[in-house]
């Protein structure tokens, strides 16, 4: 039968709030770095891109433990955060920038296809027309990308609703601090009777998964009618 406990509905809002979190937070710096890798050349810009894109590739539990090391006690940003009285690790910001880093390259790689494919023609007529930088950018560029970054948006939000091996390793199993739903689903596959509770979850987060890519779907479609 269905059923959530009180840990369970406290998994459902930690995991929300990370993914709502992550993705405001990430969306400028998502933009910054598509607009710099999609409108501008420089050298090592091979480099960069592949920094970027390297959490895609490598396992989330490396990324996870590198994590650890940078902001653990002894990481040199852990050492640094540490002056200020702010601690990362078995945190929910842990949780947040675990998911961060590994959703950053689907943000910024569905802002940046959605760039690549804005005429360079209207940017010229925009610098014809004495528009500057700024102008170009609210009026023509992000207009014309802007189902790209709902994309981006979407993909970033439904990542870190499924964020499990990076989240674990920084921020840990913490129940009603760190604790969200995949955690959660593999602390009660481990325990001896909680397959049911386990599946309740699962059939949760697959209904935020699917609500999440309806929405962003149906508003994609509405500003392509426009």
């Amino acid at each position: 039968m269905f059923s959530l406990t009180p840990a369970d509905i406290e998994a459902i809002s930690l995991s929300l709030r990370v993914a709502l979190a992550t993705t405001l937070l990430t969306l400028p710096a998502g933009f910054f770095v598509a607009y710099m890798l999609a409108m501008t050349s420089f050298r090592g810009k091979t480099v960069i891109e592949g920094i970027i894109n390297l959490p895609l590739v490598l396992p989330p539990v490396v990324t996870g433990y590198l994590l650890l090391l940078l902001f653990g006690r002894n990481g040199w940003l852990g050492q640094f955060l540490a002056l200020f009285d702010i601690r990362v690790i078995f945190t929910l910001s842990g949780a947040v920038i675990a998911s961060g880093v590994v959703g950053f390259p689907l943000l910024v790689r569905a802002i940046r296809i959605g760039m690549e494919n804005i005429s360079g023609h209207y940017l010229l007529a925009s610098r014809t027309l004495g528009a500057g930088w700024w102008d170009t950018l609210f009026t023509v560029v992000i207009p014309l990308c802007g189902r790209a970054i709902l994309a981006g948006m979407t993909l970033m939000f439904a990542r870190s609703l499924g964020e499990f091996g990076a989240t674990v390793i920084l921020a840990g199993n913490i129940p009603g601090v760190t604790q969200t739903i995949p955690l959660a689903i593999y602390q009660y596959t481990t325990t001896p009777g909680g397959d049911r509770l386990a599946l309740s979850l699962c059939l949760v987060s697959i209904s935020l998964s699917f609500v999440v890519l309806f929405i962003g779907e149906a508003v994609n479609r509405s500003l392509a009618r426009r």
